[in-house]
């Protein structure tokens, strides 16, 4: 083998164990290449309550039923033979390898995993005829099972993966019964990770996935890479993944993904909600998922984020008054007490005091009385002689309120205490023209803090 063909695998290998880890999903293994057979019908389906996801949960069950499908001009002796079912997921069993098969055992650790558990599984069928109906099961025997994963190198903390054998039943080919595997299985619900402030206000939600056709994990590529010839597809019939939750009236479902999956009462069992994917058939492997985030509430009513929700509005309408009462008061101490600026403050002033350069500009006798309009501006009291109704005097009036400033930094200086200047300046004229100018600035200390 030239090296191109021994980077390929390695590098498809190394880019999917970056993927991450969340969806249940299956691929079925034929004992001889080129199977003649496809897997059709399949349902894999999970049954929740609220026993799953309060205190400290077991493993969940979930169940893969499936028949197969033949080629045509084929017949069930025809192909006859064990098959595999490779799972990304720990199914729970007795720990170490101990009395495990000894086939199972000796292909996962010949790839370098080691054995973790091991067990038999229930495999049973039901008949065509005693579908959607409470008849038990008929018992066809056990499917035999290891769970491994990496025990050292840079692999060594992915998730684990099961390696199931199914020993060959007639009913496996048969048109009147739909072959069932119940599998005990770690981590298929898991709490979505969310801030503390959310899980206290809102409560916890939990994921719970399902698929079908995901080989893409650090455990289980090996094993699927080296029986590509023997993977048996899925044929086009009717195929589905299935989630029934019980105590439906207690249930909130937040997301669904994908939105196409269908939601509705169960048919058969009381006050459960199911939710249904079709599973589609492809050419090569296509991962097909479904995902729901859930969680269950007490009483009739989530009342939890109902009653937060009306907390916060009483406190905000509570505080609301004080909060602002209080902002305020601190507003006006920092405006009293910080000036932001550099050098010596301008003060803020109210009403209209004309500048010094303005009244400088200002000559008795030559002045009139619209350039003194232009100049000091028009916000002043008028006083006329009566009854001509002749200009005699303008007079401007405002109020400065200084800050003397203590210690600086830069842009930044604390205030000792505030200065209130109250300015009078009165323009008397005659015949259009000034005749004199008069300013009056009385000053005084504030002894409450300025408003902004």
């Amino acid at each position: 083998m030239s090296r191109r063909d021994i980077a390929g695998p390695f590098l498809a290998l190394l880019l999917l164990s970056a993927l991450p880890g969340s969806a249940c999903a299956q691929v079925f293994i034929a004992s001889h290449p080129q199977p003649e057979f496809s897997i059709g019908p399949l349902f894999v389906s999970a049954s929740v309550g609220k026993p799953n996801v309060v205190g400290n949960p077991g493993a969940l069950t979930v169940s893969v039923s499936w028949s197969l499908t033949l080629a045509p001009h084929r017949r069930a002796a025809d192909i006859a033979q064990d098959l595999y079912l490779l799972w990304p997921g720990e199914v729970v069993g007795t720990a170490g390898a101990a009395d495990a098969d000894p086939m199972l055992v000796r292909q996962v650790e010949a790839l370098g995993f080691k054995v973790k558990a091991h067990g038999r599984l229930r495999l049973s069928a039901r008949e065509r005829t005693e579908m959607g109906t409470s008849a038990g099961l008929r018992t066809l025997g056990e499917a035999p099972f290891v769970a491994f994963a990496r025990e050292g190198g840079p692999a060594a903390g992915a998730r684990g993966a099961t390696y199931i054998r199914i020993p060959w039943v007639p009913e496996l080919a048969s048109l009147d019964w739909l072959v069932r595997l119940e599998l005990p299985l770690k981590g298929v619900i898991v709490p979505r990770p969310v801030s503390w402030a959310e899980d206290t206000f809102w409560g916890r939600r939990y994921l719970i996935t399902l698929g079908f056709g995901d080989v893409g994990y650090v455990s289980l590529y090996p094993l699927y890479f080296g029986a590509r010839d023997r993977v048996v597809p899925l044929a086009r019939d009717f195929s589905m993944l299935l989630i029934n939750f019980a105590d439906a009236d207690h249930l909130k479902v937040d997301e669904v993904v994908p939105p196409s999956a269908s939601r509705q009462m169960s048919e058969t069992r009381s006050n459960t909600e199911a939710l249904r994917l079709p599973l589609l058939a492809s050419e090569g492997i296509a991962p097909q998922v479904l995902k729901v985030q859930f969680a269950y509430f007490a009483g009739r009513l989530p009342w939890r984020p109902i009653l937060i929700s009306a907390l916060f509005l009483g406190l905000g309408n509570l505080t609301g008054p004080l909060v602002g009462a209080l902002a305020k008061r601190l507003g006006r101490t920092l405006r009293a007490r910080v000036h932001v600026g550099r050098g010596e403050a301008p003060g803020r002033e109210r009403g209209a005091i004309p500048s010094q350069e303005a009244l400088g500009q200002i000559r008795p006798g030559e002045t009139s009385y619209e350039e003194v309009l232009r100049l000091c501006g028009p916000q002043a009291e008028e006083q006329a002689r009566l009854p001509a109704g002749e200009t005699r005097a303008l007079v401007y009036r405002g109020q400065r309120v200084v800050p003397h400033r203590r210690r600086s930094f830069g842009w930044f200086a604390t205030v000792g205490h505030w200065d209130v200047e109250d300015h009078e300046v009165q323009i008397d004229f005659e015949r259009d023209r000034v005749r004199d100018v008069q300013a009056r600035v009385r000053r005084s200390r504030l002894t409450e803090q300025p408003l902004g």
